[in-house]
């Protein structure tokens, strides 16, 4: 007789990141607390979740916001699974080798947004550099999904890079989300140490294609800050950001999730927030959130509605 350990759950999250020496997690200021979790509305966003086995960054990155989004219904969904081929030093999220991609996901995230009765969606995904497409048309079939089920909700993607993907962007694009958002994360110059597995300028560039591929679509880009970046370099990324015609620009608090991750240098106070706002906007992006618990998709469906009336100020209507 043999008997079969299941040794999965033994598994470090981060093995890349075991033998790296513990780094001081600096004590949050009082700007950066939030209330814990637990309203009905959170547990009934989290059954809804549960129910359809679907994977949220919410909780797999660890998201500060989880409390105020889920108690309104509010759930960024992850695609692909909930192990990630990159070992991004800032990233809470498990790094290992995915299994196969699940062919009824599309489905039942497009189920989930019914369930949940979102009027807008968020959809990431870990990345996937073992596939041939890093995962272009599942994101597709996701977003046509959604459309199938559910024709009056907005959809914006937050998607990996899709470095060395040849024609991925286009099937993406071509499926037509309402936004399109590739964060850079962080300035070029940290890159090596922060975001070892992207190359920067391949970022700009991606963004740049969305637009070229399709002007109306609203493209999105995120960074965290307190990295040790320099603030000449934030507002060289904004510049570079418009060059590519970005239109909506996030700011956030970079979080240490553990000892082992890329060290939190300090946390940038909500003055210095507002100021990068003002420059941003002077810059000519459509829109900017600049704070430190701002993340990606906070706040995104009425960020969504702003967008579009900047557009139609923008176009004189």
């Amino acid at each position: 007789m043999v008997t079969l350990i299941d040794n999965s759950a033994l598994k470090p999250r981060h093995p890349e990141k075991a033998n790296r020496p513990d780094s001081v997690v600096l004590r949050k200021p009082d700007w950066i607390r939030v209330k814990a979790p637990g309203s009905p509305v959170y547990k009934e966003t989290q059954q809804i979740v549960r129910e359809h086995g679907l994977v949220t960054v919410c909780e797999e990155a660890g998201c500060p916001n989880i409390g105020e989004c889920w108690s309104k219904k509010h759930a960024t969904m992850m695609i692909m699974g909930e192990i990630c081929t990159r070992a991004c030093a800032f990233c809470n999220v498990r790094t290992g080798m995915p299994g196969p991609l699940d062919a009824s996901e599309p489905e039942k995230v497009a189920s989930a947004v019914e369930k949940l009765g979102l009027e807008h969606v968020v959809i990431t995904s870990v990345d996937r550099d073992d596939l041939a497409d890093g995962g272009a048309q599942h994101f597709a079939d996701v977003i046509l999904a959604i459309r199938a089920r559910n024709p009056k909700t907005t959809i914006e993607i937050l998607t990996p890079d899709f470095l060395r993907k040849d024609g991925a962007l286009e099937v993406v694009v071509a499926a037509k989300p309402d936004v399109f958002n590739h964060n850079l994360e962080t300035v070029p110059s940290k890159y090596l140490k922060v975001r070892p597995g992207a190359r920067y300028f391949h970022s700009i560039r991606l963004l740049q294609r969305v637009k070229e591929l399709d002007p109306t679509m609203f493209t999105k880009s995120g960074i965290m800050v307190g990295l040790g970046e320099e603030r000449n370099e934030v507002l060289q990324l904004m510049d570079d950001l418009r060059s590519a015609e970005v239109d909506f620009l996030t700011i956030g608090q970079y979080l240490q999730p553990t000892k082992k991750h890329t060290p939190l240098i300090r946390f940038v106070t909500p003055d210095e927030f507002k100021s990068y706002a003002t420059v941003a906007t002077a810059k000519g992006f459509s829109l900017v959130s600049s704070s430190p618990l701002t993340r990606s998709s906070h706040h995104a469906g009425e960020d969504f509605a702003a967008l579009k009336a900047a557009r139609m100020a923008k176009l004189g209507h």
